[in-house]
């Protein structure tokens, strides 16, 4: 498809603020979206992602700052001069136009030869999987056929970049899960630089090549999806990128390279890379911890505990146990055996499975 091959582009944004009144919507900020990925603004409702996302698309004008597309500044040009496309969490659909009116409408607005667009309109059908309901009315489609339609409109115009604002809110665990995936591969078959807005942790894990981390009106952390889980620069980014048990505990220093760690009555050897001995914070996902029942021997250290609830999903059990250092959150297999409320438990901490955070 003419257009869609086109080489990708780099986003850089550079001392990019914005402020209503004495409210400050996104504080000053850099961030380099490199071409030809996909870059996810992920936080909280508030925090920022889509008044920065609506900044890139010209929808909103910044305060201070320059916004580069491609090595030009476009922070001064209108949303129609920037060749960028976005979708929008409500889709946008003209009701009183047919599937592939819909997504003809920019062709015809930008002045495209009459002869070239039903082409270019089937294309992109076919691209997303539509193309049999081209004559259709959008609310004759489901909800997962209507954010395809506005998946084809925004790809027709060939944009530089293309924005995702919410795109998958409205739909439900399923389509969310099979959507993502299609978004996913049809920006790497395209090699598009894409910017993608969600407060969904797991589906900003499946579609990204980095996520970009916002809390109160800045950036948190950026990072791959693997290393913001794993190694979390913070206790913020930690317990937002997926579930977490955030734990206080001490580091002392018992030689020249070594330390214990130190929760409550229990204590372990621990590598710690620049910690300092004192205070800090330890970060456990469920996985990372097991439960046994009292008395049974088991392999790492143990907090003793009760079992305060516990909910069966089928892959997993989740298991939430009250200990002295503080309630644990678990997951575990289901074959391992069922859990009564208040039975007395243990709980084992994998060492080398746990993240130590500055207090």
């Amino acid at each position: 498809m003419k257009g869609l091959n086109r080489s990708s582009v780099e986003v850089r944004l550079v001392g990019l603020s914005k402020r209503y009144g004495a409210v400050a919507a996104v504080k000053p900020l850099d961030l380099v979206i490199e071409s030809g990925t996909l870059v996810t603004l992920l936080g909280p409702s508030g925090c920022g992602k889509t008044t920065l996302l609506r900044m890139i698309a010209g929808l909103e004008k910044a305060t201070t700052g320059s916004i580069h597309i491609g090595g030009r500044d476009v922070t001064l040009l209108s949303a129609r001069e920037r060749n960028v496309s976005m979708v929008f969490q409500s889709y946008a659909l003209f009701p009183h136009m047919t599937v592939a009116e819909n997504v003809a409408y920019g062709l015809h607005s930008t002045g495209t030869a009459a002869d070239r667009i039903p082409g270019e309109v089937a294309r992109l059908l076919d691209m997303v999987g539509l193309a049999s309901l081209g004559a259709r009315a959008p609310s004759e489609l489901s909800g997962g056929q209507q954010q395809r339609v506005a998946l084809a409109r925004a790809l027709v115009l060939a944009p530089d970049v293309l924005l995702f604002d919410e795109p998958l809110s409205n739909l439900d665990t399923r389509l969310r899960r099979q959507m993502r995936s299609e978004i996913r591969t049809i920006q790497q078959k395209l090699g598009m630089t894409v910017v993608y807005v969600t407060h969904d942790q797991e589906e900003a894990m499946a579609v990204s090549d980095r996520i970009v981390v916002m809390r109160n009106a800045e950036i948190a952390a950026e990072g791959s999806p693997r290393d913001l889980y794993e190694c979390p620069p913070n206790a913020f980014v930690a317990g937002f990128m997926g579930e977490a048990n955030i734990l206080d505990g001490s580091l002392e220093s018992t030689a020249a390279d070594k330390f214990l760690l130190r929760i409550q009555s229990t204590s372990f050897e621990v590598p710690v890379g620049k910690l300092q001995a004192g205070p800090v914070r330890i970060v456990a996902r469920p996985a990372a911890l097991r439960v046994s029942r009292e008395g049974l021997a088991g392999s790492g250290p143990v907090l003793a505990g009760q079992v305060d609830r516990v909910s069966y999903l089928g892959t997993h059990i989740e298991v939430v146990v009250d200990t002295a250092a503080g309630t644990l959150l678990i997951f575990q297999d289901p074959d391992i055996g069922e859990y009564s409320e208040g039975e007395a438990v243990q709980v084992h901490l994998d060492p080398t499975r746990i993240t130590l955070l500055p207090s």
